[in-house]
């Protein structure tokens, strides 16, 4: 009896948080299967019932280290429909979206310079010892210290609004419990204009990148997907505020200017008994056609412009590659990214410049809720917070889709995309076609720590399939 040969990429390397990739193989060794898997389990949605719902924007933040003020401001904006502040100041909503803006030059940056750059500037075959960090430290010095250096602006930007670069309390219900002194401001100006230099090469270099290798970059990983993301009312990128906005793979609206608090009649989240991931789709679209991507591809594709001058420009001309099109290129999303980074700059400079950030005015209250929902879009895509509170403070309910979540379904197929391109039929499987699979991951810059959930039962049953997709041996159970 032939048996399906599975080849294991545990962990999945230079990514957030733990996960593996198993690929099948039949007599062949030809792929018929491949699947990310998230190992990990953290329970939030559970263990946050009970707590008080002022607890709750710290609490959430350590579903991660490396974006954890997204979950704060989500938990916040959800906070601030439960305490009736339907409108919160506009100190706190720019303190807010500064801190914002910082998290996401952070992520962003870390993700580049730190994690995928050694495969876009040595190459996905080049060795294991020196396709890292360390690798661009001694062969690029100057790139590294640009990437290390932009990180810290940005986690400063944490800190002087958040009160901690990693796990702050600056966002509270209702507003901020902080304004910006006009030191902490002026620390941060002397400084901005090399940040946007630097922004402005590190687009160039992904720009450049994505055009000298075109032709590998649009078969790698690639295929059409619909769009999801949060747009201004007018179709302009916002990145922590907004309605959704979902295209399909031609560019045609599947539903636009919907009022995230009603999500659930939009999406909803299937669960499959391989992953502690959900499976997100787009209800009318049904869950074999109604997946979607997120993050910086995909709100590039469904904004309509971005309203800073630089970005705008760059915007412009990463859809000019695509006439206007959507763009499905996975490796795409490096240069999208660097995008949101000269947009994240400039909107710091120009709320620096602000007032308002001295501001006194701070916390607002109004009539109470019995929930709330908050949405922001995270450095790897659109995030939703869903909360319920009771008669005393308690949470009741807690439902959380995260970025990487809603990436779900594209990344699986991205996974076996690559497997068969770079691994199907060859005699022997190298280190370098493993890593084609990890590439493909990692363009979506998964935080594998936020993505972990499961719903009822708990997937830890093991069934191995032979070519045929007969049952071959099974170990586990459902707990």
């Amino acid at each position: 009896m032939s048996k399906t040969k599975v080849i294991v990429i545990d962990p999945v390397t230079r990514v957030e948080g733990h996960g593996k990739v198993t690929i099948h193989l039949d007599d062949e060794n030809k792929v018929t299967e491949a699947r990310l898997h998230i190992v990990e389990f953290r329970g939030f949605e559970r263990f946050i019932h009970g707590r008080p719902y002022w607890e709750v924007p710290v609490i959430v933040q350590r579903l991660c280290g490396i974006c954890p003020v997204s979950h704060h401001l989500a938990a916040s904006k959800a906070m601030d429909i439960i305490v009736g502040a339907r409108n919160i100041s506009p100190t706190a909503e720019k303190l807010r979206r500064l801190m914002h803006y910082g998290q996401i030059m952070q992520s962003h940056v870390l993700h580049f310079f730190h994690l995928c750059s050694p495969d876009l500037l040595f190459g996905f075959d080049s060795p294991a010892e020196s396709r890292n960090i360390f690798g661009v430290v001694e062969k690029m010095p100057e790139l590294a210290v640009q990437g290390v250096m932009m990180r810290k602006f940005g986690q400063e930007i944490i800190q002087a609004t958040a009160g901690k670069k990693i796990h702050g309390t600056g966002a509270v219900p209702g507003g901020v419990n902080k304004n910006l002194s006009i030191s902490e401001r002026d620390h941060f100006l002397k400084d901005i204009a090399k940040m946007k230099a630097w922004a402005l090469s590190a687009l160039a270099l992904a720009q450049k990148y994505t055009l000298d290798n075109i032709k590998a970059v649009q078969a790698f990983a690639t295929f059409n997907s619909s769009h999801l993301s949060l747009v201004r009312d007018d179709g302009a990128l916002d990145l922590y505020h907004g309605n959704l906005r979902a295209i399909d793979a031609g560019g045609n609206i599947i539903f636009d200017q919907a009022d995230y608090r009603d999500y659930s009649k939009y999406i909803m989240e299937e669960v499959k008994p391989w992953s502690y991931m959900k499976f997100p789709f787009i209800k009318s679209r049904g869950h074999l056609d109604g997946w979607y991507r997120v993050g910086p591809l995909a709100r590039l594709n469904a904004c309509g412009f971005i309203d800073t001058p630089e970005a705008g420009k760059a915007l412009q001309e990463f859809k000019a590659i695509t006439n206007g099109a959507p763009n499905h290129m996975t490796l795409a999303y490096h240069w999208a990214r660097m995008v949101e980074v000269l947009h994240c700059v400039e909107n710091i400079e120009k709320l620096l410049n602000d007032p308002d950030l001295q501001g006194k005015d701070l916390v607002v209250k109004g009539a109470r809720a019995e929930g709330g929902v908050g949405v922001i879009e995270a450095p790897r895509g659109t995030l939703f917070h869903h909360y319920k509170v009771d008669e005393n403070d308690l949470v009741t309910f807690c439902n959380l889709i995260v970025s990487t979540t809603n990436n779900n379904e594209a990344m699986n197929r991205a996974v076996k995309k690559v497997a068969q391109d770079h691994i199907s039929g060859q005699k022997k499987i190298t280190e370098g076609m493993l890593n084609h699979v990890e590439v493909a991951v990692r363009a979506y810059d998964p935080c594998l720590s936020c993505a972990t959930h499961a719903i009822g039962k708990m997937p830890l049953l093991v069934e191995m399939y032979g070519p045929d997709g007969e049952l071959l041996d099974s170990r586990g159970q459902y707990l």
